[in-house]
């Protein structure tokens, strides 16, 4: 007897969702534990990374960066047993070709703190970022290292401003003053210099000596609101990349900026998000082009979320309004300052109310189409970091923008394809080893 048009959905429904379920579960164990193919791959040979006018290069060629953000590594090392979802995430970021991944180097008093006084450091903290560092090495992946926060989180800016108060230092209670007041500036000119000349106790290599750091990052998110001129956080940034400079010029410096404009860029001030309701966005203290022309910053960087910026407008708004940030401070790295842009967060929420998956593909393809256009004819930008993945047991750490790679077969496609994409453009220097047989594998 035949099935009514009914009965066979039924039927299909009942299979199609056990179908799926088994997928996810293959997906999630094909990124967690490895793939099932016998091939194995030698760790590839990392060499630095370099600036050639506006774009990256590395072994004569060029080179593009997909990356993501991972901020909790060096802390999830520290709370015991953690190196086991590093190198769970690294396998997972090589197998969809991802190359960079932006970390927190820092972590200022508090739990677990890496400095724990200004100018003390906690060793068993500092070992986690070692394995870090060197779980990165073994996958071939480079690290984009932040070393504090503007925001509190990980102690950030206001912890240095606490210290100062403390020991009777302090200029002012204000958590600007990290930027302007001379005994913070010195704490932190100490712990940079900590870091950059500390030995690897893994394997053996000083920081700054190592091709697995991609570059350094001042400061997440940098704010000065006491001065919204701009020359303070201008005149931090300054001393800072350059005392970074004077102890390491093996490595690439960027600021960590959202990319917001400022005085110096008035024309460029209607693409701040949403200046119908004022200038918000540039009364920060931050100026992206005034910032990122500093001859001791080797790239630019800035941030994209539309969901924080644009209240209340639909998904297809925020669309054209990123292809509008995004193209702004492309052309700015082209004609202004002539060097590599990096969007160094993206993301879109899941906590909006019309929120459907389907969103958060079309957004990732439309940021990574962006970046492909330029890249292939020659242009600045130079790569972007999605905000964030996370692997199996680290739900702690998630958020509205967090992402499981598992989950949605439809992302790990397009994150692919970007690699693959991206790869292509840099020639033999960056197409070798898993990617290369990744891409091939996959035919895009």
């Amino acid at each position: 007897m035949l099935q009514s048009p009914k009965s066979r959905m039924v039927g299909w429904n009942s299979l199609f969702y056990p179908i799926l379920a088994f997928t996810s579960c293959l997906m999630f164990i094909y990124f967690t534990f490895g793939d099932f193919s016998i091939n194995s791959y030698p760790r590839p040979e990392l060499d630095f990374v370099r600036v050639a006018g506006s774009q990256f290069v590395v072994e004569g060629g060029p080179f593009y960066v997909n990356g993501w953000n991972s901020y909790w590594l060096m802390d999830r090392v520290a709370r015991g047993g953690g190196i086991s979802k590093v190198r769970a995430m690294m396998r997972t970021g090589s197998k969809m070709g991802l190359t960079v991944c932006r970390t927190w180097a820092f972590n200022d008093g508090g739990y677990n703190a890496l400095q724990t006084s200004p100018g003390h450091f906690d060793e068993r903290i500092f070992q986690a970022l070692d394995q870090v560092i060197a779980e990165a090495n073994q996958h071939g992946i480079r690290l984009l290292l932040c070393l504090v926060n503007n925001l509190q989180a990980y102690g950030g800016k206001s912890q240095y401003v606490k210290w100062a108060m403390q020991e009777g230092v302090g200029l002012s209670s204000s958590n600007d003053s990290f930027f302007y007041d001379p005994s913070i500036r010195q704490y932190f000119k100490n712990y940079v210099r900590t870091i950059l000349t500390r030995k690897n106790t893994i394997t053996g290599v000083d920081y700054r000596d190592d091709p697995t750091i991609f570059g350094w990052e001042l400061i997440n998110e940098p704010r000065c609101m006491t001065d919204s001129s701009g020359d303070t956080l201008q005149d931090w940034i300054e001393e800072m990349a350059t005392f970074v400079k004077s102890i390491d010029n093996k490595h690439l410096v960027t600021v960590g900026l959202e990319g917001f404009y400022g005085p110096s860029s008035p024309k460029r001030l209607t693409v701040n998000p949403q200046p119908e309701l004022g200038e918000w966005a540039s009364l920060l203290g931050s100026d992206f082009i005034r910032n990122s022309k500093v001859s001791a910053v080797d790239f630019a960087s800035a941030h994209i979320y539309p969901d924080h910026w644009l209240k209340g407008q639909g998904f297809e708004e925020k669309v054209e309004y990123v292809l509008l940030w995004m193209q702004s401070h492309i052309d700015d790295g082209d004609k202004e300052f002539k060097k590599p842009v990096m969007f160094t967060e993206f993301g879109y929420s899941n906590l909006n109310e019309d929120y459907k998956p389907s969103q958060r593909d079309k957004f990732f393809k439309v940021v990574f189409d962006v970046i492909y256009d330029s890249a292939k004819k020659n242009g600045s930008a130079a790569g972007s970091f999605l905000w964030q993945l996370l692997v199996g047991g680290m739900e702690d750490y998630n958020d509205d923008f967090g992402m499981f790679p598992w989950d949605r077969p439809s992302m790990d496609h397009i994150i692919t394809e970007h690699s693959c994409r991206l790869s292509n453009l840099g020639g033999s220097a960056q197409m070798k080893g898993y990617i290369k047989d990744l891409c091939l594998r996959r035919q895009w």
